[in-house]
């Protein structure tokens, strides 16, 4: 009952916060018009919230923070036994382009193997959503995020390896 409640004040949060009305663009904020058309898109429709069992073995969480702005990020990928990605999650307290970073990353690494995830780099992230260079930690925690999950799906497979040798 505690959970039910807990989500529907969540909910509750969300719609107040995130769809409040909105103004005409011409009539934003400064801020608010800073950000580009793509990291509002992910910011208002993420994708891939949510969690995994970070317990399964073939699940692999990565949880980055940055102390000087206060972003928190964590990112779950579900790896199947060929060594592919086939899903990811992530939950991230930040600003809309730590959120917006974190819903890009989890796509981009469903379908890829765990050595291509590694190839994402924060410069992609940035470039894709158009970060300025203010935003640009918010990238930076989206690629450490993906090393982070990918090292500790990899932990997690060498002791499933060691405990299968026993």
């Amino acid at each position: 009952m505690a959970a039910a409640g807990a989500g529907c004040l969540r909910r509750a949060a969300s719609a107040l916060l995130l769809r409040s009305p909105r103004l005409p663009a011409r009539e934003l904020s400064a801020p608010a018009r800073l950000y580009h058309k793509k990291v509002v898109d992910h910011y208002e429709n993420p994708r891939n919230v949510g969690s995994l069992d970070k317990t399964s073995k073939n699940v692999g969480t990565g949880l980055v923070g940055a102390p000087a702005c206060g972003d928190v990020m964590k990112l779950q990928i579900q790896v199947d036994e060929k060594g592919k990605i086939v899903d990811a999650r992530f939950k991230t307290f930040g600003c809309g382009s730590a959120i917006a970073s974190s819903s890009l990353a989890t796509e981009w690494v469903k379908g890829k193997t765990v050595e291509e995830a590694l190839t994402i780099k924060n410069t992609d992230i940035a470039k894709e959503l158009c970060l300025p260079p203010v935003k640009l930690h918010c990238s930076m925690l989206a690629e450490d995020a993906i090393k982070a999950a990918l090292a500790d799906y990899k932990l997690k497979q060498e002791s499933k390896g060691e405990t299968e040798k026993k």
